[in-house]
């Protein structure tokens, strides 16, 4: 495949995104009409997401040809895919109608040549994915894990804290995610961070936050109770504690970005030295500081320093303080940092992280979750193609690192 033609026909076929993705939705399910009810429900009237999250899946591989870590990022993906039920079938159907949709819009700037190169970009794109799942499948992991709601913990209107028992044995580092589904919402998965370190008793965290017409995250928040069961696909995510004892770290986390953090926390050992900048959009969505107090108490050095906008300031305000108090502390050389939060936040704070002396390399954070039509989305493991989480694809050089 040439990397160069797959690149230069993309730019052509994302100036008509929007009518790309109508094409390819209708040559699928014309000629493949059974694969209809993998998609979410609401397809028709979601098209503007559903352009945007084939487009960022297609812009990460784009950006990624010659990374040496794209093949096992695929891998993940097929592994991950598994949930959504997709067989071998599914993957040329899916492949032929996408090819489809690039030559009508493309038009006269697609050629035989380009054709060429797009079959075999995606018949590498297949196997990789194929082999994934076929790794899982004979390892015995599942689809998803089945986990039972066991405690479900209230912070005013639009957010909980959920604890659920996997009924198989959920394996994952402390940091990363899984994506949720509920069962009477087939095909809505969304990915929420793992807020606790791995535990005897093998139950897990969830913190989840209402989204304005979100329906899952809806239902989870406002109809969950105890004893329903939800299901949860294969972890992911590389927000994952790799620093030395001996290194200082910094760890800064907003709204629900407490979750991961606080799972990267309880992997802490004790004289690890570390400081926390907790923060949130006003003094009552501070949801969680018993933990926070207990996580003090347990871990001598650390430093917590709790951040909201003033009584009646907009919560932009909060990231001004936030950024002047970071401005405030020394040491920054020597410092790593995990970052978690609202995609403006945490892109404000990874840019100014290396002016206060701390290594580009030495900043950490996942992929961007999304925020509205104009920002950075997530482009994370096993939502390709069938619910992909919307992403920025108009301008790839514009996608930056979510926390």
């Amino acid at each position: 495949m040439d990397p160069e033609i797959l690149r230069s026909s993309f730019a052509v076929v994302e100036r008509r995104a929007e009518f790309a993705v109508k094409y390819f939705y209708s040559h699928l399910f014309r000629h493949n009409p059974e694969l209809r009810r993998l998609f979410p429900a609401d397809l028709p009237q979601d098209m503007e997401r559903q352009r945007d999250r084939l487009f960022a899946a297609l812009t990460f591989v784009m950006d990624g040809l010659e990374d040496p870590g794209l093949p096992r990022y695929l891998r993940d993906l097929g592994r991950d895919h598994r949930k959504y039920l997709a067989q071998p079938e599914h993957y040329a159907a899916v492949g032929a109608s996408l090819i489809a949709a690039f030559a009508f819009v493309a038009g006269s700037a697609w050629s035989t040549e380009t054709g060429k190169a797009w079959s075999e970009a995606y018949a590498t794109i297949t196997r990789l994915m194929l082999q994934g799942a076929w790794e899982a499948r004979h390892q015995g992991e599942p689809r998803w894990w089945d986990a039972e709601v066991v405690t479900r913990t209230r912070h005013g209107d639009d957010l909980v804290a959920l604890t659920l028992r996997p009924r198989q044995r959920l394996t994952y580092s402390p940091g990363q995610y899984v994506s949720v589904n509920m069962p009477r919402l087939p095909c809505v998965w969304r990915p929420y961070s793992l807020a606790n370190a791995p535990r005897a008793d093998r139950t897990v965290d969830l913190h989840i936050s209402r989204v304005d017409n979100g329906v899952l995250s809806t239902a989870l928040v406002r109809q969950t109770r105890v004893g329903d069961v939800l299901r949860l696909g294969a972890p992911g995510g590389g927000l994952t504690l790799r620093t030395p004892a001996d290194r200082p770290l910094t760890l800064i986390a907003a709204g629900t970005g407490w979750a991961p953090v606080k799972a990267l926390l309880e992997q802490l050992e004790t004289a690890h030295e570390a400081r926390l900048f907790l923060v949130a959009r006003d003094i009552t969505h501070l949801y969680d500081r018993p933990a926070v107090e207990r996580l003090r108490t347990e871990l001598p050095g650390l430093a917590v320093t709790y951040i909201t906008p003033a009584p009646g300031r907009p919560r932009t305000q909060a990231t001004e303080r936030l950024l002047t108090a970071l401005g405030a502390r020394a040491g920054w050389t020597r410092h790593d940092v995990y970052v978690a939060g609202p995609p403006d936040l945490v892109e404000e704070v990874t840019e100014a992280l290396p002016a206060l002396g701390t290594p580009a390399d030495r900043v950490f954070h996942d992929l961007l979750p999304p925020t509205g039509a104009s920002r950075p989305r997530p482009v994370g493991a096993a939502e390709w193609l069938l619910d992909r989480p919307v992403a920025a694809w108009h301008s790839p050089a514009d996608r930056a690192p979510r926390g």
